[in-house]
């Protein structure tokens, strides 16, 4: 089975979109890991490259969810690249899947597996640390904002095709 030109340009597409997602979300992931550590017993108890494998660790863990989340949101939009043509409503499917699974990852490892705990200068909100709840309010949006900015540049160079449709409104009505 051979694909069309259009079905590779099409991948290539996706891929290039999910990348520059990914990016966005590793950049600002890490930065936020590394403004919040302090608020996790690690940075205490650990040594300096053990708390540096952690924040890249858990920025790669933060890529994933953003990943899903991305491709959730396109999938219920029908849209790869939602964050330029319905930024609101795929905006809202990450925040709210992001914070969802969020809750639910910082309640197990913190009380059912003990992968990590807090200190205590970290808000709780019904048990869950605020700033990783905090993170994925904020993020997103600024990820969506930082897409659609460089998507024109990064990822639509070469196509010339307006996403307008135009209307010949010159020709006379019969």
């Amino acid at each position: 089975m051979q694909m069309s030109v259009d079905q590779v340009a099409a991948g290539t597409g996706i891929i290039k979109r999910a990348g520059l997602w990914c990016a966005l979300a590793f950049a600002l992931n890490l930065a936020w890991e590394i403004a919040h550590v302090s608020l996790y017993t690690i940075w205490d108890e650990a040594d300096r490259m053990t708390v540096a494998w952690a924040l890249v660790h858990c920025s790669l863990g933060d890529v994933a969810i953003a990943l899903t989340m991305f491709a959730l949101a396109g999938l219920a939009l029908r849209q790869v690249d939602w964050p330029a043509y319905r930024p609101w409503t795929g905006g809202v499917i990450v925040v709210i899947g992001a914070m969802a699974f969020t809750a639910w990852s910082e309640w197990r490892n913190v009380y059912q597996v003990g992968g990590w705990a807090y200190t205590a200068d970290m808000p709780l909100i019904f048990g869950i640390g605020l700033s990783p709840m905090l993170q994925w309010l904020i993020l997103p949006p600024l990820m969506t904002i930082a897409y659609r900015a460089l998507s024109l540049q990064l990822l639509d160079r070469h196509n010339t095709s307006n996403p307008i449709p135009a209307h010949d409104f010159t020709e006379a009505r019969k």
